[in-house]
């Protein structure tokens, strides 16, 4: 079965006035639907490949495949981590970890924002759980795919590609880091970190 673009949890105006209704409809209708169609057009080059037995171009369908599957990933989770009743310091669970692993709500937001602001050219800042080290760390992804750790759960994202951001904010990354902060779903977040830890 080929992916398909999931439906927003809200409507395309629900994250105003700090999300626009008119970037919201076009990151989620046309951006995040090409990250889409470009896994399925990755998949399916590739499943041609194994059939004809013809892997001549095996590293540009994989690096296509590592490409539109993160980003199909990543918006998926970035949507569902926003709400229009969000925003606050963390609850839950994770208001725990993120104590113990930054010592208090307000570092780990100063860190997380610094990580998302300093993002070299297009990408993510990303809150994730660490099973092998057991522990909470922010990453920051150049495109959607790079500069992980292996084996991590992405539990909390902000896209800080320009497309993200542009019409509203231009190019002022921070004014938009900061009220994205109004809209982070604890209750999403708590989810994630639930299920990928077994805590609750």
């Amino acid at each position: 079965m080929p992916y398909e673009l999931p439906p927003l949890p809200y409507a395309y105006d629900a994250l105003e006035p700090y999300y626009d209704e008119q970037t919201v409809r076009l990151h989620h209708d046309a951006h995040h639907k090409a990250y889409v169609d470009g896994l399925n057009n990755a998949e399916a080059k590739l499943a041609e490949a194994r059939l004809k037995g013809d892997y001549s171009l095996i590293k540009h369908w994989e690096r296509e495949l590592a490409f539109h599957g993160s980003g199909h990933i990543l918006h998926s989770m970035f949507w569902e981590n926003m709400s229009p009743n969000g925003g606050g310091p963390a609850t839950g669970p994770i208001a725990e970890q993120i104590d113990k692993d930054f010592g208090d709500f307000e570092t780990f937001k100063k860190e997380f924002s610094a990580a998302a602001v300093a993002v070299e050219g297009s990408g993510w800042a990303i809150l994730c759980w660490n099973p092998v080290f057991g522990k909470l760390v922010i990453l920051q992804a150049e495109k959607h795919q790079d500069l992980t750790q292996w084996g991590v759960v992405p539990l909390l994202c902000v896209d800080v590609w320009e497309h993200a951001y542009y019409l509203a904010y231009q190019n002022k990354r921070a004014a938009f880091v900061e009220a994205w902060w109004h809209l982070v779903n604890w209750r999403d977040v708590n989810d994630r970190f639930v299920r990928a830890t077994g805590k609750c």
